[in-house]
């Protein structure tokens, strides 16, 4: 088999009869660190970075990488290293980005229920923005602040009730959604913000969902935005920064989104069109950037025959690649050395002790036990979202650069998860006398 990448995932590619990530054999890999595995390209994640750099090429323009999607340590490094500031939804995600180099005024903190606490250790370390996605939070924002002698920066994110199209739980734009001020409510919120002596408004933001293939839901969203970044100024109420969130989607199993740089030829020039084409602009990518870069390697451990249904087992699971489960969500899984014998069908599962826990349904595959898979497009909301679930210990991550490998997430080992956990002393044990 000669070289031959993979569709939607340039950095992987068979070379003979072996899968590749940039220039590492994955097989090497698995044997290294044992499985489930995930690998990180840093080439792709920065080739898809780089799309978005192309699309604002001249503009005043902060990429926000929406770190929810992958917290690793190593790989927000990559994007601190890279320029970007970093959408966090928490206390801890501030810490993650401060731990790897980030820095806090090019971080814009969002998510509905923001503690005290949290808002005080961001006032601290001096955050860039929060984006504050209710009243009842611009209030007790405006009151941290004020016990702490500042103004804390602030834009408001809007839900311009807009339909993405992708599944419900990732719709984050609709009327009926948690997130965000209503979108009719939104200049009356704006003109009591700017009557706070604790805060300090600088700009406006939506996020309309997440995995958005089409532009159409972009293109609405901006006129909506832009139609009352008019109305709130014409109050008298400067906006200094527009913020259109994220939510591009990938190549999943045959997914045609835009590329990062067309979409925004196309919202810049409607942004131009009406006059805001110089405004400082932010945006928040999260899965666009790392999902691709991504795989999960894996062990067949058994497989399974039956009337019905054959099931292939594998030694990855739903603690480890909870997307299918929770979402219903497609993810190619494919040989890293293919066999030459006939392919069957098979339900790939994992070992949990849970129905829902399935990787692939109805998948084609020539496998025995002993072969190694990799699940594909695992670089976003996978090891964010792992758990301990059945006393499964996380899997170990690498990165990926050219030749290189680096260790970036040590498996987590049964100490690791009990660590902090105390058993009950007025429990113990009887003795027999």
């Amino acid at each position: 088999m000669n070289s031959n990448n993979l569709p939607g995932q340039p950095h992987l590619a068979y070379r003979g009869n072996e899968l590749f990530s940039e220039d590492i054999r994955l097989s090497d890999l698995a044997k290294q660190y044992g499985t489930p595995l995930f690998v990180y390209s840093k080439g792709s994640m920065l080739a898809a970075l780089a799309a978005y750099q192309r699309g604002f090429a001249g503009r005043n323009i902060q990429i926000c990488y929406a770190m929810k999607a992958n917290p690793t340590l190593g790989v927000i490094q990559v994007f601190v290293q890279a320029g970007c500031g970093f959408d966090i939804v928490s206390g801890g995600d501030m810490d993650r980005v401060l731990a790897a180099g980030g820095a806090a005024d090019k971080i814009i903190f969002s998510g509905v229920g923001k503690t005290r606490t949290e808002m005080r250790r961001a006032l601290d370390a001096g955050i860039g923005c929060f984006n504050v996605e209710s009243e009842a939070e611009l209030e007790v924002l405006n009151e941290v602040a004020l016990s702490m002698g500042l103004r804390a920066p602030v834009s408001l994110r809007v839900n311009p009730n807009i339909d993405p199209k992708t599944h419900p739980y990732i719709s984050t734009g609709l009327k009926d959604s948690k997130f965000g001020v209503a979108h009719e409510r939104a200049l009356q919120t704006y003109q009591r913000a700017a009557k706070l002596a604790g805060v300090r408004v600088i700009g406006i933001d939506c996020h309309i969902g997440s995995q958005i293939t089409q532009e159409e839901p972009y293109l609405e969203a901006v006129d909506r935005m832009l139609d009352l970044v008019e109305a709130i100024e014409a109050a008298g109420i400067a906006i200094h920064h527009i913020d259109f969130g994220g939510g591009l989607g990938i190549n999943y199993n045959g997914e045609t989104p835009p590329s990062a740089d067309r979409l925004w030829e196309k919202l810049l020039h409607k942004l131009d069109s009406r006059q805001f084409g110089q405004r400082q602009l932010m945006i928040e990518p999260g899965r666009s950037l790392v999902g691709n870069a991504g795989v999960c390697l894996t062990e067949v451990l058994y497989l399974k025959p039956g009337a019905q249904k054959s099931f292939c087992i594998i030694d990855a699971a739903m603690n480890d690649l909870p997307r299918p489960a929770m979402y219903q969500a497609f993810h190619q899984i494919v040989p890293l050395v293919p066999r030459n014998t006939s392919p069957e069908n098979w339900e790939v599962v994992g070992p949990v002790c849970e129905s829902g826990d399935w990787i692939g349904h109805d998948r084609v595959l020539a496998v025995q036990p002993g072969d190694l898979l990799a699940v594909l497009s695992a670089g976003a909301y996978c090891m964010s979202m792992a758990s301990n679930y059945n006393s499964r210990g996380r899997a170990a991550e690498i990165l990926v650069e050219g030749n290189q490998s680096h260790l970036i997430h040590q498996r987590e080992t049964i100490s690791d998860q009990m660590r902090g956990e105390t058993l009950l002393s007025s429990m113990a044990p009887e003795t027999k006398s």
